[in-house]
This record gives C-alpha cells, structure tokens and sequence, in this order.
C-alpha cells in the first residue's frame, strides 16, 4: 500500500476504536455475566423449570384455555399479551397487561406449571441481572440507546477491518503472534493488543454484527408487522381490533396452526393488538427440531373469533436473522462449554479495548508518521519504542 493508503486506514482504524471503546467496555462487563444468566438464576433459587417434571408444555399438558384462565384470575382486570411454551419442562408462561399493546414496563409475567395448572406466581425478580440486561441493550435510553449502541457495533466491525488490513504488512517479517518481550512495555502491550485483536477476529465480528442487529430489533418487529402481517392479513384490512372478550379458543387456533405446519413445535403466542400480532388474529410462532433451527420462527396467523387459519409464511431474511442473532449473542447455542468460550473471549476483548486505550493515552508527538512507516515497510522487527 501507499504511504497516502495507510495513512488513511490507520486513521479510520484509531477513530472507529476510539470513538466506541468506553461503551464497548461497558457491553463487555455487563455482557460477561449475562451468558451465564440461566446459571446465575438457577444457583440463587430463581430459576422455575429446574422445580418442574413432566410433559414439556410445547407437546402436551392441560388445555391452553384451562392454562389462561387460571393466569387471568390472578391479573384480574387485565388481558393476555404472549403465552409461551418450554420444550424442556412443564412450565408455560402467560404475559398479561392492562391493555393489548401495553407498555413492557406494565407487564406482568406468570409462571404456570402445564401438566398440574398450578399457578407459580409472578415470574422472581433479579435486580442485579435486570439492571445489567437493561444497560447492556439501551442504557435506560429506550430505543434511542439501543440504536447507539448498534452504532457503535458497526463502528466496531469498521475498527476490525481496519484492524486486518493494517496488521497483515506490519508483520510480515514477524511469525504469527510474535510478542517481544525484550522491548519496551509499550511494544509489548502494542503486539499484546495485536495478537488477542487476531486470535478473537471472529468471534468479535459476529458479536459485533449480532449486536448491532439486536440494537435494531424493535423498528425489525415493527417493519415486519406493519409490510408482512398486513399482507397476510388484507382482509381484514380497515375492521376494527377484536375486543379481548371476544377472543375465541386457543386450543382450536393452536390445533388448525398445527395441521398448517405438522412436525413443528410452539414457542410462543402473541394474542391480537400486540406488536408480534394482528389486532384480529393469534400468531403462533413454531421453531425447528435443532438446535441450530429451533430460533427460525414461522408464524401462523389465526382468526381469533374464529379459529380458523389466515396464513402461515417463513419470516423474511432479516428477521430470521434478528432471531438468530439473539442466542448466537450470548452463547446459548452450545450449553456451558460455548458460554465458557465466549466468557474466555470477552475477557480477551476486553484486554484489547483496555490496551487500545493505554496505547492512545502514551502517544507520542510523531506517533502517526511513525507508525505508518512501520507498516509501510514492514519493519515491525526493527521497530523501538
């Protein structure tokens, strides 16, 4: 590459980390605990299915209209939002609130056991793993911080890019992971900072990418149901939303779903009004049988009043992606083992912002020409402090 070359992607590659490090620290620290949320939950006795044995309530148990009715009687007054189902346990939960597009703050979710109809009660709080959830997806800022903080996942991926193309001239007359530990401290955490940024080069991109389309997860929904849902759903075009009291049986709407996709499991419902929904219809939303296919979602329309079936489509490709993206985050793709690697690998990524940093703030006067004339000339060997 030119000098003029380098010159530019070295300033693409220090403005797209600087700009974004502070918050991805942030994301990293309270995103470390969060893989091992089901872990956390289950050690501090907050974790329900682990009490429960029995029929998972995906495949069987009590009737879903037995299943509502007991949840309704402890919300008196409000209105189904979501009922969704375990494939691992008898453990079913409803999501009630005042109105059908309440706010998520005025939800109230209930745990039900499917294969008794025993009421477990409100789902138990953690504070400390809800702060941590909130911060790590908007910073309490609503949709405003989740779309920045997607921001600063894009600025990221530029950061990595930038990143590769700079390292691979640099340590040409380098072997793979050379740290020179006869040199200055900042040489050191300079091939420190290298090394990790390459060994965690895809892992880093993927988390960066699925945060980023997490950040967008909400305009996705919405987009989704007001060109897709609406098509699926022209006949009722212009009619009023059902009333709740004229909700009909979920038991039929989930039997003719069923016959439309056979050999597919329920995760979840959304009831009519609500933004996964029609403001007529029961979307019963059916996962795979693998673990790579269980988050690819295919909804199935119901008419409400009458349980009959709308339409069942796949959901387009950047929302399948957004379903995907959300476990593939975390790491809940694998059990245990994937979440001790992506632990190990924030940790790693966190040693790389912290050493970009270091690096920055003990900069010198010259530092830019300098830098691009080791690139340049690939002299990383000769390169002094």
């Amino acid at each position: 590459m030119s000098r003029n070359a380098i010159r530019n992607w070295y300033l693409i590659h220090k403005w797209s980390s600087l700009i974004p490090t502070a918050f991805l620290l942030m994301l990293c620290v309270t995103g470390l605990p969060l893989i091992f949320h089901d872990e956390i939950d289950a050690a501090m006795g907050e974790d329900a299915e682990t009490a429960l044995s029995g029929v998972a309530s995906a495949n069987g148990g009590l009737p879903l209209d037995v299943m509502l009715e007991r949840a309704l009687v402890e919300r008196p007054g409000e209105v189904p939002l979501f009922m969704a189902f375990s494939q691992d346990s008898p453990l079913l939960t409803v999501t009630t609130g005042p109105t059908p597009d309440a706010a998520g703050e005025d939800m109230t979710l209930l745990f039900l056991d499917r294969t008794t109809g025993a009421s477990l009660g409100p789902a138990p709080g953690n504070a400390l793993m809800d702060f941590l959830l909130q911060l790590h997806t908007d910073m309490f800022l609503g949709l405003p911080g989740m779309l920045f903080l997607g921001a600063m996942g894009i600025l990221l991926v530029i950061a990595l890019i930038s990143g590769v193309v700079l390292y691979a001239p640099f340590m040409r007359k380098l072997p793979f992971g050379t740290v020179r530990k006869g040199r200055s401290k900042r040489l050191r955490r300079l091939d420190q900072h290298n090394f990790l940024g390459i060994v965690a080069l895809a892992w880093m991109l993927v988390i960066a990418l699925t945060g980023a389309i997490n950040a967008f997860a909400d305009p996705l929904t919405e987009n989704w149901r007001d060109g897709e849902i609406a098509r699926m759903t022209e006949a009722y075009a212009g009619n009023a939303a059902l009333a709740p009291a004229d909700y009909g049986s979920i038991d039929k709407a989930m039997s003719a779903a069923q016959q439309a996709l056979p050999g597919r499991s329920p995760q979840f419902i959304g009831f009519p009004g609500g933004a996964w929904s029609s403001g007529h219809h029961y979307a019963i939303f059916f996962q795979g049988d693998r673990p790579i296919t269980q988050h690819l979602l295919t909804p199935a329309l119901v008419d409400a009043a009458t349980g009959e079936l709308t339409d069942a489509r796949t959901m387009p490709v950047i929302n399948q992606a957004l379903m995907m993206s959300k476990p593939l985050h975390f790491g809940d793709y694998g059990g245990l083992p994937l979440k001790l690697i992506w632990a190990a690998l924030t940790l790693a990524t966190i040693w790389v912002l912290w050493t970009g940093i270091m690096l920055w703030l003990r900069r010198r006067p010259g530092e830019i020409e300098r830098r691009v004339e080791e690139i340049r000339s690939g002299a990383a060997a000769r390169a002094s402090s």
